[in-house]
């Protein structure tokens, strides 16, 4: 079993102003030291530049004589506000890959179940580290600590940019800036530092502390969350109106797969989105495949195919910000049909952090409704549907062996050839073949469902 753990509006009061600047810029990372998250995965590279009426951090200094263990690191990949990969030497981690827990901050939920100021802290973030010429994490003492998780390791996160020679701490920042609530903050080794700067934080009246809303938040009836939170506790929000965030892979039936990489676990989780009839064409056109969209509708159940689907959805034009409406993010995003073996997808098993928890789970099953590829396939029998009156007359059941033995599953929609000929089982029984597909399942049992005649080669 695989082990997966896991701030545009100026505030003033009567004695103190802070401006809160929302600054989109695009980053490229080789003008950085800093890897960052492939923008192929459809992550956000926006920025959220915050600035404090008290400048608690400035006055905290990087001491590379103390006894505290020191590593110079670039960002493997951004998780949320408080929480990054870093690559570090094999010494220090086996796979070359710290995943680091910011020591003394707590920022709002960016994953998962999504609170307010969560996306903007992780926006913060994001944008220092993506500017920075140089990172170096810090140990609290003299020895690399785990997180009460066991899988993260506590750190403090000093930067330096072009414009400073100076490390800053950015942990202090956050607090600093009212992105993060205390963490134990007073009890460790900059305590005196980081109660300052939640104390600013609090009499400036910046972020959590603003009683202002948050511009990286929608305020609507929808639950925000994310599609691993989703995937994972689908039964939980039956009949509920949630809101996420995929980039939508491909088309079926009057709805569309959407898909969204999760750095914490290095996966994809999807889930099918039915649009049905009463959607307009600018709706639709949100629904694009390759579009990054913002999903807004209800969760059930759908019996006759035994899966859970998001459907209800609305765009309302004359109302383009209303925070029920689906809305288009960004586009030229792919599918990322991640290569899985057949093993693997037959028989693993993961077990993932959540909301309510961690759990074990059946990896195909986290898989559902994503877009994966598996090679080398040899097709031994084939089923094809013969019903002149139903839509899926031509689809075909192929019954595929790996090289391993593991008897997987493939199922067709009618698929045709550049002639609009129907293609029949002839074309692949005997061959073997790698296929693209969406994940899916029939009568309890997982397989690939390919949708068009492109996605399979023939070897």
């Amino acid at each position: 079993m695989a082990n997966i753990k896991f701030l545009k509006k100026s505030i003033s009061s009567l004695f103190l102003c802070t401006a809160l600047v929302l600054g989109l810029c695009g980053c490229d990372p080789s003008e950085s030291s800093v890897a960052s998250t492939p923008a192929s995965k459809g992550e956000e590279t926006s920025t959220v530049e915050v600035i404090a009426p008290l400048d608690v951090a400035k006055d905290l200094k990087l001491d590379m004589s103390s006894d505290t263990l020191k590593e110079e690191v670039t960002v493997e990949n951004f998780v949320d506000g408080d929480t990054v990969h870093f690559n570090v030497p094999k010494t220090i981690s086996e796979d070359g890959v710290l995943k680091a827990r910011f020591l003394a901050v707590n920022t709002p939920e960016s994953t998962g179940k999504v609170e307010e100021y969560g996306k903007t802290a992780s926006l913060y973030t994001r944008g220092k580290l993506e500017a920075a010429t140089s990172i170096i994490i810090e140990s609290d003492d003299s020895n690399w600590n785990l997180d009460s998780t066991g899988g993260r390791y506590l750190v403090w996160v000093w930067y330096k940019t072009d414009d400073s020679s100076e490390y800053s701490c950015l942990n202090v920042e956050l607090l600093q800036q009212g992105l993060a609530r205390a963490s134990s903050s007073s009890q460790n080794r900059y305590g005196d530092t980081c109660t300052k700067a939640i104390q600013a934080a609090k009499e400036a009246k910046v972020g959590i502390y603003s009683g202002e809303k948050d511009p990286n938040f929608f305020y609507g009836d929808a639950i925000e969350l994310d599609l691993k939170e989703l995937r994972a506790n689908v039964k939980d929000y039956v009949g509920s109106t949630v809101a996420f965030e995929g980039v939508v892979t491909k088309n079926g039936n009057n709805g569309v797969y959407v898909e969204n990489y999760d750095p914490d676990t290095d996966m994809y989780y999807g889930i099918y989105v039915y649009y049905g009839f009463g959607l307009s064409a600018e709706g639709v056109d949100i629904l694009k495949v390759g579009n990054r969209s913002r999903i807004v509708g209800t969760v059930s159940y759908y019996e006759n195919g035994g899966t859970y689907q998001v459907s209800g959805l609305t765009y309302r034009a004359m109302k383009p910000d209303d925070p029920g409406n689906i809305k288009k993010i960004s586009e030229g995003n792919e599918a990322a049909f991640k290569e899985i073996s057949a093993n693997d997808f037959a028989s693993k098993h993961v077990s993932i952090e959540t909301s309510t928890g961690e759990e074990e789970f059946e990896l195909a099953y986290l898989l559902m409704d994503t877009s994966v590829s598996m090679k080398d396939l040899k097709v031994e029998d084939i089923y094809t549907t013969n019903n002149p009156d139903s839509s899926s007359n031509g689809a075909m059941t192929l019954t595929c062996e790996a090289q391993d033995g593991t008897q997987i599953t493939v199922r067709t929609e009618p698929l045709y050839d550049e002639n609009q000929n129907l293609i029949t089982k002839d074309e692949y029984l005997g061959k073997t073949i790698d296929v693209k597909g969406i994940v899916g399942v029939y009568k309890g049992n997982y397989q690939v469902k390919v949708l068009s005649d492109k996605d399979i080669t023939i070897k």
